[in-house]
């Protein structure tokens, strides 16, 4: 394949030495393209095997190296020491797992232009005798988790050192222009030594002396006269030092984690800092109070604090503050023009929370179970959070009335807050709230908030609600057992789940009908206490499509002909009081003309009256009667047509019967019919001239007395005969049949059975 020199450059790039070493035994195309300088300028041989000679002759070959990693390679100290002078333009070198001498660093002169010195975990020097690092280019320098006796760095230039897990006891420094100092975790070096190192480099302004037990307050004062200019300390683990009296003005980042010495007197000589931007005192076992009034104080972290119990913060650009974990903290006070998020979880002591953020977004108090009434005051407007979108209380267990008054509030969650009886919301802007838990609620008043939908139906112990929500379209208040007085003014309501509202009377019926007129489904299941009164009034609902009314106790209907002329779909499972003369409007006098689901389902109705129903009402589509007692069969006209006299019929579909020839003229709309666990049926017919044309399910499930089923269905598609244990005659003309359920079906399989061996035997014999 040939490939253009610049392209063949450009794939060549994403290679490392090996890959091209590979590539030149190729082609001397490939062999030109891949030694080309720009490709041997950084050298990476970490952890590989590399001979001296190899080594020695690519450092000939590309004396344009920069950069250099031996770490990991054996005898990398000789390796460097025999290419040394191929090595002029070196600026970056990375060494370790091995053991350096002095040598090598003497070395480091041949290379004047070196930048920056890795070593990792490597032995220095041969133990007894100062290892020296003397160059005058060197930016960086790291010596990391190495072994040596002492060590001394003489770099005018040096900006950057990491001693880090170095193991020494004793370090001189002649460094004029350094930066930034890492002593983290050298546990040999003496308070002295780390004095003595710090303070001899005057315009230090990072320093990391983590871990290093020995170091003492007096250090830190020396620190901090001798380096005026330090931004950025991190003391962490230091268990001698309490930060009295240290003055550091210019601090930005101060880290004193697991200070054992940091108690409340601390926060005078932090207090100094006044440009301090970011605190860490996490683990602090002995600090019990934090107060601080720092102008450009950012961050904040205070975790695991057993004894901490007050919190004093003013900073107008506070934006991050974490506090976890303090078991005794019980006051929390923060002012803050910039602080957005506010997480408070578990703080079981807290009880006084004082907030001037302004920009305050969300606000997160888990499981605070001290939190008191008053906390509602912080988050109400003029509260001093005006801007508070979001607020979780979630099993804040002592709250026991929550009134809030928030403008700008548009997500709340009280889940799991027990003993919380009284809720009062004004928040326009509401669009989210949770109640998940909140058993012992009683009153509850929503007035005005901006929520679309609202779920009360985990408060069973509510008996009061006022709702005023524009935008609501969902109330679901299923199964609040004792809500006896009920204002809802939401005109935009669609849809109302009252279902188990045992107490709901027609006075609260009647004011919903009036507020919402736009309701469509409204389902008043075991809503005992409604009336004739109540139901009169849906004649306000000029859209109701849907009426659940099951369970109730109501046996006159006509308040619900005469209002609800659009009712299409209408529930009156189990309404024991209903008799045949209730439903005498639908089928002598044509009311609920849109009717196309009724729903009569363990009702005491009469054979006569489903007989009428099914006669006359042409318009139902679906209709159930599961579990009607009196209802004891059903022939809905007689069939002329002769039929084998037979225990079974199946009837082979017939070419001349296709869908495109069945009648179109007017008759019955009936698709479903359940008719499950109607113990006294005996009988089902539907001959051809009942006109059952749309007919397309029948479920007859458990009608353990039914005896006979004769269909002429032509687009019947499921037929449920299961557990009809009484079962002896099957008689179906139904050529679309194409799920027939017959489990169980005892005396019917066997005659089946039957049929099979005399209708063999009968073939053989012609």
């Amino acid at each position: 394949m040939d490939l253009s020199d610049d392209f063949l450059h450009m794939i060549f790039s994403f290679l490392d030495q090996k890959d091209l070493c590979r590539a030149g035994v190729t082609c001397k195309q490939w062999r030109s393209a891949s030694v080309h300088d720009d490709f041997w300028k950084c050298l990476k041989f970490e952890n590989t095997s590399v001979s001296l000679e190899n080594f020695v002759n690519i450092c000939r070959h590309y004396q344009s190296v920069t950069e250099l990693n031996l770490h990991g390679v054996i005898n990398a100290e000789t390796l460097v020491l025999e290419a040394i002078m191929f090595l002029r333009h070196l600026k970056t070198l990375t060494m370790g797992k091995g053991q350096l001498g002095e040598s090598f660093f003497q070395a480091l002169a041949e290379c004047p232009l070196l930048t920056a010195l890795t070593v990792n975990d490597a032995s220095l020097g041969s133990g007894i005798q100062e290892v020296t690092v003397n160059h005058d280019g060197l930016r960086e320098l790291h010596i990391l988790k190495c072994r040596a006796l002492r060590i001394s760095v003489r770099c005018s230039q040096l900006q950057i050192l990491s001693l880090r897990r170095t193991g020494m006891a004793h370090v001189s420094l002649n460094c004029p222009q350094l930066l930034e100092l890492d002593f983290q975790s050298c546990h040999k070096l003496s308070d002295n030594a780390i004095r003595q190192a710090a303070t001899a480099c005057p315009l230090l302004a990072k320093l990391d002396m983590s871990s290093c037990s020995c170091v003492t307050d007096e250090t830190l004062r020396d620190i901090a006269s001798s380096c005026p200019s330090l931004s950025v300390l991190d003391a962490s683990n230091c268990p001698n030092i309490s930060f009295e009296s240290v003055r550091l003005p210019m601090l930005i980042d101060l880290r004193l984690l697991s200070c054992e010495g940091i108690t409340s007197a601390s926060m005078a000589a932090i207090a100094y800092s006044r440009l301090l931007e970011a605190l860490q005192l996490d683990n602090c076992s002995l600090l019990t109070s934090v107060s601080l009034d720092l102008p450009h104080l950012k961050n904040i972290s205070l975790v695991h604090l057993r004894k901490f119990a007050d919190l004093n913060l003013r900073s107008p650009v506070l934006s991050y503050i974490k506090v976890s974990r303090c078991s005794a903290l019980h006051r929390v006070s923060i002012t803050s023009t910039t602080l957005q998020k506010l997480v408070l979880q578990k703080q079981e002591s807290l009880s006084s929370l004082s907030l001037q953020c302004h920009n305050l977004i969300d606000v997160d108090l888990t499981e605070c179970e001290s939190l008191t009434n008053a906390v509602c005051e912080v988050f109400s407007d003029g509260g001093g959070c005006p801007m508070l979108r979001s607020l979780i209380l979630d099993n804040c267990e002592n709250l026991s009335i929550v009134e809030l008054n928030s403008s700008s509030l548009s997500c709340l969650s009280l889940a799991g807050c027990r003993s919380m009886t009284l809720l009062r919301l004004s928040c326009p802007n509401l669009q989210h709230v949770n109640l998940d838990g909140c058993d012992h609620l009683q009153s509850a008043a929503f007035c005005p908030v901006g929520l679309e939908s609202l779920n009360l139906g985990i408060c069973p112990k509510l008996s009061v609600l006022h709702i005023e929500a524009p935008n609501m379209s969902i109330l679901e208040l299923k199964g609040c057992g004792v809500l006896s007085k009920a204002s809802i003014n939401c005109p935009r309501l669609t849809s109302l789940d009252a279902s188990f509202c045992r107490q709901l009377v027609d006075d609260s019926l009647t004011c919903m009908s009036e507020a919402c007129p736009m309701i469509e489904h409204l389902i008043l299941s075991s809503c005992l206490s409604i009336g004739i009164d109540g139901l009169s009034s849906l004649h306000c609902l000029h859209k109701l499509t849907l009426l659940d009314l099951s369970y109730t106790f109501l046996d006159n209907l006509k308040p619900v002909f005469n209002s609800c002329l659009q009712l299409k779909v209408l529930k009156l499972s189990a309404c024991k009081y209903l008799s045949d003369s209730s439903l005498d409007a639908l089928y002598r006098e044509g009311a609920l003309p849109l009717l196309v689901e009724l729903d009569l389902s363990y009702s005491s109705i009469g054979q006569n009256a489903i007989e009428d129903l099914l006669a006359c009402c042409t318009n139902l589509v679906n209709v159930n009667l599961n579990g009607c007692t009196n209802f004891q069969e059903l022939v809905c006209g007689s069939d002329d047509s002769s039929c084998v006299d037979m225990p079974v019929d199946f009837c082979a579909p017939s070419s001349a019967i296709k869908s495109e020839e069945i009648s179109e003229r007017s008759g019955r709309l009936l698709e479903v019919l359940n008719c499950t666990g109607c113990p006294n049926i005996k009988k089902v017919v539907i001959p051809s001239i009942a006109n059952f044309l749309h007919l397309s399910k029948i479920n007859l499930n458990l009608s353990t007395n039914l005896k006979e089923v004769d269909l002429t269905c032509p687009n019947l598609l499921t037929l449920n005969l299961s557990n009809c244990s009484s079962l002896e005659v099957l008689k179906l003309d139904c050529p679309r049949l194409s799920n027939l359920q017959l489990l169980y079906c005892i005396y019917l399989i066997d005659a089946i059975s039957f049929f099979h061996r005399h209708a063999s035997c009968c073939k053989r014999r012609n």
